[in-house]
């Protein structure tokens, strides 16, 4: 058998087979997964929050880049790209008054990434227009691959990125930061208590941990805005009636639940949202010294145990 017959073949999927729904499926992943897309756009990004209303419309994900506070707006499009995203997006730019607008699709027009080659031209500096087309490949039997191809970025944004590349290519200080505190406490659930499958960090501020029932319900351990760490439970199947009924049905059991915890929960159905939350809070920011970081680990891998043992055995009966 010679070299060449032993080559491996290289597979494009259709997207679907992967995300068979863009709002429950490749949204949500998106948002778990933000730094591929970051990595992408050279942004340090963290999710704000998935489905942010605007208007009669929703937005698919709202972040930030962190080195720089700039807001960044997302919408998705597991198809070609169409008139009505573009204009969803302009509405979205002056309802987050976003600096930067991200377009993923699964291919674009030529007119439309004319216009975001257009808009780049006509606006100021500080807002960028970027279009990325979303790709899965598989190498042979492989597990399907992400890819995140540039099809439209601000001209000042290539030269920058391209001389930013040559001068380090590192992970920036402050997501390391989050993979080596993310690390040990996955390490801690999964070596100490069996908690998790899961053994490798993402340079991200936060992971969510299966509580079973088809992704429907996850575990959560995040530092949020305002300096704040948190603990949850996170519930969303993609409808928002299934999401409301299931916190409602907790929520009448909220005395007996916080009773079992020890301490007071904040009950976040979120009614503007398509999913609802149920947290425990502290102060804390991965800015902490060591000594800090420390303790607020403690404290995640201790609320997340008493979250497992007090909803757990309530998931599994009205989680249905």
């Amino acid at each position: 058998m010679t070299a060449i017959e032993e080559l491996a073949t290289i597979d494009k999927l259709d997207l679907r087979e992967v995300w068979p729904d863009e709002a429950a499926n490749f949204t949500p992943w998106l948002a778990e997964n933000i730094s591929q897309l970051g990595d992408t756009l050279d942004m340090e990004l963290e999710v704000e929050t998935a489905e942010a209303p605007v208007g009669a419309y929703s937005l698919d994900v709202l972040a930030r880049d962190m080195r720089n506070s700039h807001s960044v707006i997302i919408e998705n499009q597991l198809e070609v790209t169409d008139h009505t995203h573009l204009g969803q997006l302009l509405t979205y730019m002056a309802g987050f008054d976003a600096n930067v607008i991200v377009w993923i699709a699964k291919k674009f027009r030529d007119e439309h990434r004319e216009a975001l080659d257009l808009l780049n031209h006509r606006t100021g500096e500080d807002t960028q227009f970027f279009g990325v087309e979303v790709e899965l490949w598989k190498i042979d039997e492989s597990r399907p691959a992400v890819n995140f191809k540039l099809v439209a970025t601000p001209n000042e944004w290539r030269k920058r990125t391209v001389s930013s590349a040559r001068a380090t290519g590192n992970v920036s200080e402050r997501r390391e930061r989050y993979r080596e505190y993310f690390q040990k406490l996955i390490d801690t659930l999964r070596e100490n208590h069996s908690f998790t499958g899961v053994s490798k960090a993402q340079p991200q501020n936060w992971y969510s941990f299966s509580a079973g029932h088809s992704q429907r319900v996850r575990y959560g351990a995040n530092f949020a805005s305002g300096g704040r760490a948190r603990v949850d439970v996170y519930i969303d199947n993609g409808d928002t009636d299934w999401n409301k009924g299931l916190f409602d049905r907790l929520h009448e059991l909220k005395d007996a639940i916080e009773a079992d915890l020890g301490e007071s929960l904040e009950w976040e159905r979120l009614d503007e949202k398509r999913a609802s939350r149920i947290a425990v809070v502290r102060q804390g920011a991965i800015d902490n010294d060591e000594e800090t970081l420390e303790e607020i680990r403690e404290w995640m891998v201790g609320r997340l145990l008493k979250f497992k043992k007090v909803f757990g055995p309530r998931l599994d009966e009205l989680a249905v």
